[in-house]
């Protein structure tokens, strides 16, 4: 037998390994990464070629015994191109392995995780790190992220989730970044270069991001999860489309098919927007994968079945199946009647190992599997610093009368409600990875920020929800719930409350009470948290509120009652230190909301740039006028305006101008404004940028964000801050769908928040 035949199935795959792998930068790198893959394709049998688009979850594995579980028999047979959601380093290490060294090829896996935002090392729910308008700090979380969980073994995260949504009861609204296009294509460019790295996945620490989910599911009929969307394609190029195109134009290399319909069809089998919209018109050339069983439910919407599903799934440009197992259980019967031919299999496949060579899983398939980083790199004291200084920028300051907030680190502080002592419920939805159990809770960590300067007394005072059954929805199960009655949970709070000087109740959702499968048709506050707030106002003494939640909430009774309202969203693992160092003034708010909160659900859809009608209702007051588009029973707007955001110190907006009145196509003018700290607190304050296009071809919106930029002023500093507009910035899609820049009458607003603004006009010639 030759040298070369005995040669392991890792030896032949490292003998023709390239010696540099990452995404291709230039013409000769492209040529480079096809021929290896070419290479590798024509060894390769239809099995390997099918077992490379199926994509299974991992679940979780004993270690030191993968090759008893299923996943890791499949991986030694060359059945699957990935898994995922296996947590360890060895356990993902021992899985790479046996893909490596007993299948035929060798070829490396793909291994996946939902990191969504972070992972032991936990950070502040999507929606909250927007709140931030901190693309610095949104970029380090996603790094932080990515460090931690390629020392875990995984180079693939399922994030960032881009979706725009404007209906608060869908419960995944927490993972995104609310509802403004140009704000939430910022985000999701930050988010890739965090997770992919500088160098083009060079690193041990660069894994690929995964930009989902195409498309427009966060527009979901009557915010209901997995249902249906309808809109009209311009208001997907106009409003939807964009983060989604600004993470591909930032270079993201995966992609994740939604589950919802688009112009009736499901998005993983619609080949227009596969296709022609995301490869053909933006230019994506990376690997797309299916969301959870999707090719497998397309039936149950009404199509056709398994095997047709999974041919018009592959035909349309989805190149990986996750756990529907329609690729590799039914193309070959394709194959066979040509609903398919070889060349939609290759296409895929090509694009599958692509991802992998860029990776440089080729060059070193262990290059995620160095079992010493685990030990040193992940919820280390930086990160959880980082963390913590992350999660205090996100906290929302929604009221303060008479300036309660912050509290001073002296006399009885009493800390009540569900939230108070929850540990295992402050890192929020889709924390896999969370180790709730290093953790501390909010109680510990007031405890800790006042140390002997002040009294804590803590009472929970309610459940989350009074039905046993309704509260194991919001938490993981009964884990927290208090067995005594509403009664004596009561009770206890009013009597500690009556022992303190000031109360801080800590109310709203349970971990799970936003996510996905976690839609609401009520947004309020639980009737028991409700009574919780009713009982510590009637005390007389004043009440700090912290809005535990993963979405804009309704709290109209709240804003007129309570005295102090902070969102604090869920803050990740460092939430109990970020929350007090807030509280107490060591850090000044300074979160703006990215969703707009509604007076009640019946305003939903509310939201800042939408369209005028034709009888629009000029003053907002709150009085009905017929025949104008008003309620009769509440005003149009929010109760929280997008933007929205208090600080422990005051801001003035003095000096809007702009340096021309009119722009020229090929030039551009210059909108100033000079903030000044007028306070005696340092502080950061968000300046916003709005443009109007009065009259264009097609209805345009009251107002789109187009520029902002957050400040830091010392007490009494001013800072002149710019806004270059040009033409470009001014274009959208017409009836026609061509981007364009139409001459005519423009408003630029500049402001703290979207409502309260100052306008100028200038003229695009």
């Amino acid at each position: 037998m030759s040298k070369r035949l005995q040669m392991t199935a890792v030896g032949l795959l490292m003998a023709v390994a390239p010696t540099f792998a990452a995404i291709p930068t230039n013409d000769a790198e492209r040529a480079k990464m096809d021929e290896f893959v070419s290479g590798l394709m024509s060894k390769m049998t239809l099995d390997e070629k099918l077992g490379q688009l199926n994509l299974p979850t991992g679940g979780d594995i004993t270690t030191g015994q993968a090759i008893e579980s299923n996943i890791g028999a499949a991986a030694a047979a060359g059945q699957i191109g990935g898994t995922f959601n296996i947590k360890g380093a060895q356990k993902n290490y021992e899985i790479q392995k046996l893909a490596v060294e007993k299948s035929r090829l060798g070829i490396p896996l793909l291994i996946g995780q939902d990191v969504i935002h972070g992972y032991e090392t936990v950070f502040p729910i999507p929606l909250a790190l927007s709140c931030s308008w901190d693309m610095d700090a949104i970029e380090r979380s996603a790094r932080i992220a990515a460090i931690e969980s390629s020392a875990g073994g995984i180079n693939w995260t399922f994030s960032p989730m881009v979706d725009i949504c404007r209906d608060p009861r869908w419960g995944r609204i927490a993972e995104g970044a609310g509802e403004d296009p140009y704000l939430g294509s910022e985000i999701a460019r930050a988010m890739v270069r965090g997770y992919q790295g500088k160098d083009n996945l060079k690193g041990n620490s660069d894994i690929l991001a995964c930009v989902k989910h195409f498309a427009l599911y966060g527009a979901s009929e009557a915010g209901r999860d997995y249902n249906t969307v309808d809109m009209s394609r311009l208001r997907m190029y106009n409003e939807y489309f964009a983060p989604y195109k600004a993470a591909v134009d930032e270079g993201a290399a995966t992609v994740m098919t939604s589950f919802n319909l688009v112009d009736g069809i499901p998005a993983t089998e619609n080949k227009w927007l596969v296709t022609d919209v995301l490869r053909d018109q933006w230019g994506f050339d990376g690997m797309v994968v299916t969301d959870y069983g999707s090719i497998g439910e397309v039936e149950i919407h009404g199509l056709e079945k398994l095997p047709e599903a999974s041919a018009r799934a592959l035909k349309a440009g989805t190149d990986m199946d996750m756990c529907s197992f329609g690729f590799i259980g039914t193309l070959k019967q394709g194959l066979e009647n040509g609903s398919v031919t070889m060349a939609d299999i290759d296409k895929a496949v090509r694009r599958i190992l692509e991802a992998k060579y860029k990776l440089g899983l080729f060059e070193n398939p262990y290059k995620y599997n160095d079992l010493a980083r685990e030990a040193k790199d992940i919820y280390t004291p930086e990160h959880r610093a980082e963390a913590r200084r992350i999660a205090a920028e996100t906290f929302v300051l929604l009221k303060n009368q008479d300036g309660l907030l912050p509290l001073a680190k002296k006399g009885t502080i009493a800390l009540v409600g569900p939230l108070a002592d929850a540990a295992n419920q402050m890192a929020g939805t889709w924390s896999v990875a969370a180790a709730h159990w290093k953790y501390k809770s909010l109680k510990q960590g007031f405890e800790d920020a006042v140390g002997k300067k002040a009294k804590i007394l803590y009472a929970k005072g309610a459940n989350i929800e009074s039905d046993p059954v309704r509260e194991t929805a919001h938490t993981w199960g009964n884990d927290i719930r208090d067995l005594r009655s509403d009664e004596e949970l009561l009770a206890e709070a009013v009597a500690v409350a009556s022992k303190a000087d000031v109360i801080v109740a800590a109310v709203g959702e349970g971990i799970e009470g936003s996510g996905e499968s976690s839609s609401r048709t009520d947004i309020s506050l639980p009737a028991s948290q409700r009574r919780l707030l009713e009982a510590m106002l009637a005390t007389g003494k004043p009440v700090v509120m912290l809005n535990f939640s993963g979405r804009p909430t309704v709290m109209e009774w709240e804003a007129e009652n309570i005295p102090a309202i902070m969102n604090v969203w869920f803050g990740g693992s460092e939430t109990a230190d970020a929350v007090p160092d807030v509280v107490f003034g060591d850090v000044n708010p300074s979160g703006k909301l990215t969703a707009s909160m509604p007076r009640n659900v019946g305003q939903i859809p509310v939201y800042y740039n939408h369209y005028n009608t034709g009888r629009p209702k000029a003053d907002d007051n709150g009085v009905f006028v017929p025949y104008r588009t008003n309620y009769l029973d509440s005003r149009n707007s929010p109760l929280y305006p997008f933007g929205y955001g208090l600080s422990y110190t005051d801001f003035a907006y003095t000096d809007f101008a702009l340096d021309n009145a009119t722009l020229g196509a090929d030039g551009a003018i210059t909108a100033s404004v000079t903030v000044t700290n007028k306070g005696k607190r340092a502080g950061d304050e968000v300046v916003q940028f709005y443009i109007r296009d009065v009259a264009g071809s097609i209805a345009r919106p009251v107002k789109e964000l187009k520029h902002f930029e957050r400040i830091s002023l010392k007490p009494g500093e001013s800072k002149r801050v710019d806004f270059r507009i040009t033409p470009e910035m001014l274009k959208f899609y017409n009836y026609d769908l061509d981007y364009v820049a139409e001459p005519g009458d423009f408003l630029v607003m500049v402001g703290p928040d979207s409502e309260r603004v100052e306008t100028l006009p200038f003229v695009l010639k």
